[in-house]
């Protein structure tokens, strides 16, 4: 920590009084957080020993504040030493704020209202602060091209398929995940990618949203993102509200690019298969591989959106085997227990299902 008290030292002009660790993201990564403070001088910390990608969230950081996007700023850093500062946001995420502000799938006014804050912004992520992006510091890659694709499938596959047991044909599944590549590359990507755009990594201050975490971020398609965002597991969100902020976002982006609304919207829902499986893939890791149950609570409700998308969508590519998969997860995430008592992992409620 000593690293972080002389960056604030020389950025304010005299030393923190208090140094509070901060809990960050559940494990999900190796950043060290913390908070410093003195008198009315406060600042995030952050250690961590990827420079790649520090060099990415500080670049991106200083890039989205140049076109006055509402973004951290940088106050100090030492990348030989893995640290930076960065302006204290507050400790309220999207998350916390929904989360205390519905009853089931009421849900108040104020958080309706912060979340189409949030996709009225996005855009100007995407194209405006896109157009003149270095990509050539995105990490660990520059797109969401083929191979990021791939990666994501085979982590769906191998983490989670595999790991709860979920039968398939993989050979067939294979040619599957390879027709739906095509498909979602047939979209035009060249847009900043946010790549891990929910509502964990949006603070609110003020009423204000705030954006965090994008050091992941690269050049890819238009609807990753607010795919992310609508069908973020834990976040739950109705589907009638899921539509009105798409079609809000649908509005603020077709200020900055000509919209095509129907193809725009079949590239939508394969996106958001995409991400659902990336996110299962991550569940499944941390859950059934590293043992950390927390990420498991969020299984269900993946499993609820997988589900809805079943009955509600249809994409213009034929996908019967991995359909198929799908449909087998439920009955088989039953079968083993997982929903109602996992052993050591505990009790695990199954959220309701709408159709």
């Amino acid at each position: 920590m000593d690293v972080l008290k002389k960056l604030f030292e020389s950025h304010f002009g005299f030393p923190a009084g208090q140094v509070q660790p901060l809990k960050g993201d559940l494990g999900a990564s190796g950043r060290k957080l913390v908070r410093l403070t003195t008198g009315t001088q406060k600042a995030i910390g952050v250690l961590y020993d990827v420079r790649e990608e520090n060099v990415a969230f500080l670049g991106f950081s200083r890039h989205f504040r140049k076109h006055g996007l509402p973004v951290p700023e940088i106050y100090a850093q030492d990348l030989d030493h893995g640290a930076y500062l960065e302006e204290d946001l507050g400790d309220t995420t999207l998350y916390e704020f929904l989360s205390e502000n519905r009853d089931g799938e009421s849900i108040s006014s104020q958080a309706i209202e912060a979340y189409r804050k949030v996709v009225s912004v996005l855009p100007r992520f995407q194209v405006e602060a896109g157009r003149d992006l270095n990509y050539d510091i995105c990490y660990p890659i520059a797109s969401f091209d083929r191979q990021s694709i791939a990666w994501d499938l085979n982590y769906f596959k191998y983490y989670f398929l595999r790991l709860a047991g979920i039968p398939f044909n993989e050979q067939a599944l294979e040619n599957e995940f390879s027709r739906l590549t095509d498909f979602l590359l047939s979209a035009p990507r060249d847009y900043f990618l946010y790549r891990d755009f929910q509502s964990r990594n949006i603070m609110l201050r003020d009423g204000q949203p705030f954006f965090v975490d994008y050091q992941g971020g690269r050049k890819g398609a238009l609807q990753y993102d607010i795919a992310s965002l609508l069908f973020d597991s834990k976040a739950d969100l109705p589907p009638a509200l899921r539509q009105q902020l798409l079609d809000h976002y649908l509005d603020s982006l077709s200020r900055y690019v000509t919209l095509d609304r129907e193809t725009f919207l079949q590239h939508y829902h394969a996106y958001v298969y995409v991400r659902l499986m990336q996110a299962l893939g991550a569940y499944g890791f941390r859950g059934f591989y590293e043992r950390k149950p927390h990420f498991l609570q969020s299984v269900p409700y993946a499993l609820k959106n997988l589900r809805w998308l079943l009955h509600n969508t249809s994409l213009p590519i034929a996908l019967p085997v991995l359909t198929d998969a799908f449909k087998n997860v439920w009955p088989v995430w039953r079968g083993h227990g997982f929903l109602y008592g996992i052993g050591a992992f505990g009790k695990i409620a199954e959220p309701g299902i709408s159709s």
